[in-house]
């Protein structure tokens, strides 16, 4: 909506402020189709997880690498595009008290997986899932954002410490594993071991795929940002809109599916 200003306020042109001097916020649907593709295959992989759970397609998503494979894709995919959609953000102005309304919702819907999942897996509840470990990895990146082109050796890095630390763990340090392991400490994935629970990921090595997100974004916005406002085929902008609703999406969509199979399963008289 635009309004039209009075007379004297087109006469007598008014100081330059900082707001207008910001980008305007706008969406880019690339990155939200890409966003929304991670969903969908999110979905695909939880609905097959599902199935498995009420014992209708047994399958092993622990070990198996078919399933480990695209599960490690599928958070990469989430996390490089929260670093790219923060690179976007902080081009275009954000500020502290918009980011920290989203980082609340991130946060608050974090405790309700962990409750949710407690409820459903007690001996395997989620603790520090994709979205605790994104609240962190957020005020983390948000903080060193400025770091720049440092952000691609840093997210080098952080991919490669827990590596190290299994190595030294299972090696030198193995008195100091336990602690490491410890629900206190394995949120960092500094661990020798993987923790029992339905979803972990920690803020190493994850941290470095999202620190690429950003090195990525702020790359794009700086020299190729035609690339960002690539104009999507009709029949994407379906991922596009899904992407816009990630968060509200992936609170739902679990849910809905877990109580239609509950359904499937007492109507074939299963227990």
């Amino acid at each position: 909506m635009t309004f039209s200003a009075p007379p004297a306020a087109i006469s007598a042109p008014s100081p330059p402020s900082k707001a207008l001097a910001l980008p305007a916020a706008h969406r880019y649907d690339a990155v939200d189709a890409l966003r929304g593709l991670a969903m969908v295959w999110m979905t695909v992989f939880h609905f097959c997880f599902d199935l498995s759970h009420f014992g209708l397609w047994p399958q092993n998503f622990r070990v198996d690498p078919f399933w480990t494979t695209q599960r490690t894709v599928i958070v990469s995919l989430f996390l490089f595009c929260a670093g790219l959609g923060q690179a976007i953000a902080l081009h275009q102005g954000q500020g502290w008290r918009r980011f920290g309304r989203r980082w609340v919702q991130i946060a608050g819907c974090a405790l309700l997986v962990s409750a949710g999942s407690l409820v459903m897996f007690p001996a395997s509840f989620i603790y520090f899932g994709v979205l605790h470990g994104m609240a962190v990895m957020l005020l983390v990146a948000r903080c060193t954002a400025g770091w720049g082109r440092w952000l691609w050796l840093t997210g080098l890095v952080a991919m490669a410490l827990p590596w190290a630390a299994q190595q030294l763990l299972t090696g030198i340090w193995a008195d100091a594993a336990p602690w490491f392991n410890g629900r206190a400490l394995n949120w960092l994935g500094l661990v020798s071991r993987k923790p029992f629970t339905e979803d972990y990921v920690p803020v190493l090595p994850w941290l470095g795929v999202l620190w690429w997100g950003l090195a990525a974004g702020q790359w794009a916005t700086r020299a190729h940002k035609s690339w960002l406002q690539w104009r999507l085929p009709a029949g994407l902008t379906l991922l596009a809109t899904l992407g816009r609703w990630s968060l509200s999406y992936y609170m739902v969509h679990q849910p809905v599916m877990i109580g239609l199979l509950m359904a499937v399963v007492w109507v074939m008289g299963r227990t």
